[in-house]
């Protein structure tokens, strides 16, 4: 995929409107959100220097000109943002559509999908670094970032990041992790950084409508009501798409091993990424599957 240029020439100046700015925005975060790669490990297309330099400029320009136009009691930099949410809740709704009828293709589906998908929320959180330091920080520092002012004790923080895998000694790199997964398991009206925007939209408009239960129709009426099942069995409940399918894939007798053992890390991955909490009953069963295919492939490695 050939790096995309500055196509600034002869625009509109991009600071002087949310509507000249996205112009400006719009074909850059395409290409680097939406448009094909080749890349094996789904890493996003660049763009020239030149636009991404211009892109900061304009940023900074833009949010200048607002500033001055508004009290300083006002958060400057809210249209943008809802517009980069809205971007991403159509970009995620476009995935979403292609994604194919058959449950095992459907796990297929995902894991390179979301690569790809979390390759360009990366990259559009570094090419728009300074929406997050000028205006995702202030919101923050105005209690409407992930963690609530009332929950900032750190003894409090340390226990909701632990929620995503942050250990007491864990890297600097390995605490923001913990805490971008916080950011995307947030509610949609909290602030947070571009990239975890975007991974929360990616649950909310994709994985959530395939983890929720089919709705039986007339339930609601006694006369339509499943009976209950005798006392010692379990009932038989509808399950999610996104459930069926991971069943499907771990009962499959004609997907190698080592494919299940991919496409089940790489959906764990994916529901950690985007804020789908470890207790969720379809994480726990991905956990428990990969740790019983490891031991399996490390008993065989030691002729067990």
């Amino acid at each position: 995929m050939p790096t995309i240029l500055n196509h600034a020439s002869g625009s509109a100046n991009p600071a002087t409107s949310l509507s000249a700015l996205w112009a400006y925005l719009q074909p850059a975060l395409d290409h680097i959100v939406k448009s094909p790669t080749n890349d094996p490990d789904g890493k996003a297309p660049a763009i020239d220097f030149g636009l991404y330099a211009g892109i900061h400029s304009a940023c900074y320009n833009y949010f200048t000109a607002q500033s001055e136009a508004t009290s300083a009691s006002s958060l400057g930099g809210t249209d943008i943002y809802v517009q980069l949410d809205k971007y991403f809740e159509e970009a995620a709704r476009e995935v979403a559509l292609g994604a194919p009828l058959d449950d095992i293709s459907l796990v297929r589906y995902i894991v390179p999908s979301f690569n790809r998908y979390h390759a360009g929320a990366q990259s559009a959180n570094r090419l728009l670094n300074y929406v997050n330091r000028h205006y995702v920080k202030r919101a923050v520092d105005e209690d409407r970032g992930w963690l609530r002012v009332a929950d900032v004790l750190e003894a409090v923080a340390k226990k909701e990041l632990k929620k995503w895998g942050h250990e007491e000694g864990d890297s600097t790199e390995q605490a923001a992790f913990a805490e971008s997964c916080a950011e995307a398991a947030s509610s949609l009206d909290r602030i947070v950084p571009i990239a975890s925007l975007a991974h929360r939209r990616f649950r909310t408009e994709f994985i959530e409508p395939l983890l929720a239960s089919p709705k039986i129709k007339g339930q609601s009426k006694a006369k339509n009501k499943i009976p209950k099942p005798p006392i010692g069995l379990n009932p038989v409940r509808p399950k999610g798409r996104l459930a069926r399918a991971v069943h499907d894939l771990f009962e499959s007798d004609t997907i190698e091993r080592e494919e299940r053992l991919f496409l089940a890390s790489g959906l764990a991955k994916t529901l950690q990424i985007i804020g789908v909490r470890k207790n969720h009953m379809l994480r726990k069963k991905l956990d428990k599957f990969i740790a019983k295919i490891l031991e399996y492939n490390n008993g065989e490695r030691n002729g067990n």
